[in-house]
């Protein structure tokens, strides 16, 4: 679920007026120039800024245009394109990055500055200046997302042979309850990641050589680098929110494991140390449990929210429609491209819900471009990327999103989020293109999910797509465990991933230890363990589209608290004054209007003068995680009263908090 902006995934460091003086050694670039000899002579940090941002503009099609062909047609030679492109970008960059370093110590109006330090961090793929290894980099990223893409887990041999790839191994995951059939889906998936090991540690040593030629430590120094704040300030910050929210997960896990055990049995139901069997969460990750609600639900008919049903049965109308047209004899092929028309019908119908929402604050309609050029659905004809994303493709307009959609309520609420950076795209596509990007990344994610939580079930009921709710203290119960098995489950797990990667950048973690720190932090945080045995011979943390897709993650654990804040600002806004949990601004065009206008600011300015426009505040903070879920987790100490709740795991040197993992000193940019 990541925006995708090929040519700038940008993060922001603080704007000062003057950049720190460093002298750095000029290298020439592929054809033998030196870069900052490229520039023209006289040319002022102001002039700088302008012919970089019309650079961008012009190159923006130039990147997106392979990346978009490489996800949706995956092939060695759209991989080959792609890859071109990205050394083209990573090359140009480094160019202007070079070309920047005639102004440190001067003087510069505040835009120029942000400007400059934004180029520095604009970025997640710090590439080296040697030419063959920044090609090398963008070799092994096309690679290892090919190998994601078309990833498949097959079984048999001969005419018996039967291979699945991820939607149809989620799909187990989803909905079947043997406890064998999604452990063999489970690792089905899980498989697809080996042969990714190789490529991922040399890719490591390819970011760490960019960044260090940079001025940072390590590459995750350098992502932590990018929130106008220090590195430390960063790490820190993350350690102080999780602390916030982490006793309602230990509620929520403690709740979960009973159940569980309710249903397979108190041996099979949790794995020794009182965690959590990662195969039978109904999501391939860990990372959102509501696919578990048969399991989960606190009341049995309490308050109509089976979204996926009502999904499903809209399906089976577009499929009957369509099998009355097609009319006379069908054979498998006919029927086949009939399945696929009704799921690319009902694929349309849930986007247009979604759009209709965004409409409603008074944005506007999406543009033609946006129907005929996004992928809605998996083609029958070929691999692609099923990773939910949303593009910019050219900064003026050229907005898609690329999905698998299913008629599920995972998937549904997905397409609200998606359209929260499509939305956020045209809101600043007026400005300069450096600054076309979120406040920081965890704005960007936190946008759509804001909506998704004006997603009550009186607006699922206004839409059609739930029955009429009850009012009851059962029906509130249900609504708001729904809510938790999606924003509340997923906290750790928007934190394991990069302290993860944060270990291997610094080489906290060792090649050698990638597998076993990786599950060691799943336990830390999350209180989720495999059942068997995951050795150095697997490499897990490449069945996660964000580890070989090289996407930073902390982003979404930080829009999982800032999205409440937005949340309750929006509805102030809308002048509601009931309980948080309850309030929905769909159709109010003065939250709306409040919403566009710091969309609108995009990375123009600090994120923390952006929140403040918003939400009166200039901190992050999960306060509001807190006064939302507050009926839940009353009625979920109730639930675990006289329970032994909490979990034990080992830790590694990388799970340590993460401002004591900053104390030790660090070369600065």
């Amino acid at each position: 679920m990541k925006p995708v902006r090929a040519l700038l995934a940008l993060s922001i460091t603080a704007a000062v007026l003057t950049l720190s003086a460093c002298k750095r050694d000029e290298t020439p670039d592929a054809t033998g120039t030196t870069p900052q000899a490229t520039a023209p002579e006289g040319e002022t940090a102001d002039q700088f800024a302008a012919r970089v941002n019309e650079e961008i503009m012009r190159m923006q099609p130039e990147i997106t245009k392979p990346q978009w062909l490489s996800s949706t047609y995956i092939t060695d030679d759209t991989q080959f394109l792609a890859a071109k492109a990205n050394e083209q970008y990573l090359s140009k960059l480094n160019q202007w990055v070079e070309q920047a370093r005639r102004f440190e110590g001067q003087d510069m109006s505040p835009q120029t500055a942000r400007t400059i330090q934004l180029l520095k961090l604009a970025t997640a793929m710090p590439a080296p200046k040697d030419p063959e290894k920044l090609a090398e980099l963008t070799r092994l990223v096309a690679k290892m997302e090919g190998m994601y893409g078309s990833g498949e887990y097959c079984t048999g041999e001969g005419d018996n042979r039967t291979c699945r790839q991820l939607g149809q191994l989620e799909d187990v995951l989803r909905g079947n309850r043997d406890y064998d059939a999604q452990l063999d889906a489970w690792r089905g998936w899980h498989t697809i990641a080996q042969p990714m090991r190789e490529d991922y540690t040399r890719f490591v040593q390819l970011v760490n050589e960019g960044a260090s030629e940079m001025g940072y430590a390590d590459a995750g120094e350098m992502w932590r680098s990018g929130y106008d704040m220090s590195p430390v300030e960063m790490a820190a910050e993350t350690d102080r929110l999780w602390g916030q929210v982490k006793p309602l997960y230990e509620q929520l896990h403690c709740y979960a494991r009973t159940r569980l055990e309710a249903e397979y049995g108190a041996e099979r139901g949790k794995v020794d140390g009182g965690m959590l069997p990662a195969h039978l969460m109904g999501n391939m990750w860990q990372q959102d449990w509501g696919n578990l609600w048969d399991v989960l639900a606190p009341y049995e008919n309490a308050g109509s929210l089976d979204i996926t049903g009502a999904l499903e049965a809209q399906y089976q109308q577009n499929f009957a429609a369509a099998l009355t047209r097609q009319g006379g004899d069908r054979d498998a092929t006919a029927l086949a491209q009939i399945e696929q028309d009704a799921m690319l019908a009902t694929a349309r119908q849930m986007t247009e819900r979604a759009e209709d929402f965004y409409v409603s604050l008074g944005m506007p309609e999406l543009p033609d471009s946006y129907w005929e050029k996004t992928q809605f659905i998996k083609p029958r004809d070929r691999d692609v990327v099923c990773h939910a994303s949303a593009w910019d493709m050219d900064m003026k307009g050229d907005v898609r999103t690329k999905m698998c959609i299913k008629p599920n309520e995972e998937d549904f609420t997905t397409i609200y989020h998606e359209l929260g950076h499509v939305y956020y795209y045209l809101a600043y596509n007026e400005l300069p293109p450096v600054f076309q990007a979120g406040a920081h990344d965890g704005f960007h994610e936190a946008i759509g999910d804001t909506v998704v939580l004006a997603m009550t079930p009186e607006y699922l009921q206004s839409i059609d797509l739930v029955g009429e709710q009850q009012q009851s203290e059962e029906a509130l119960i249900n609504a708001q465990m729904r809510m938790a098995l999606a924003k509340v489950a997923f906290l750790p797990f928007g934190l394991m991933i990069d302290r993860w990667r944060w270990g291997v950048f610094d080489g906290t973690i060792e090649p050698g230890q990638y597998n076993k720190a990786w599950w060691d932090l799943k336990a830390q945080y999350q209180g989720v363990a495999p059942v068997d045995a995951r050795g150095e011979e697997f490499f897990d943390p490449g069945a996660k589209y964000h580890v070989p897709g090289n996407t930073p993650y902390t982003r979404y654990f930080l829009a999982h608290v800032l999205q409440f804040q937005f949340y309750k600002s929006l509805c102030d806004a809308a002048g509601y004054t009931g309980p948080l949990h309850e309030c929905s601004f769909y159709g109010n065009k003065a939250a709306g209007e409040k919403l566009q206008a710091m969309l609108s600011r995009g990375a123009s300015q600090q994120w923390q003068s952006s929140l403040k426009e918003l939400t009166g505040g200039e901190g992050m903070d999960a306060g509001a995680v807190l006064e939302y879920f507050a009926p839940l987790q009353a009625w979920l100490k109730e639930q675990n009263e006289g329970k032994s709740c909490g979990w034990q795991a080992g830790t590694t040197a990388a799970a340590k908090p993460a401002a004591e993992a900053e104390a030790k000193p660090k070369a600065q940019g």
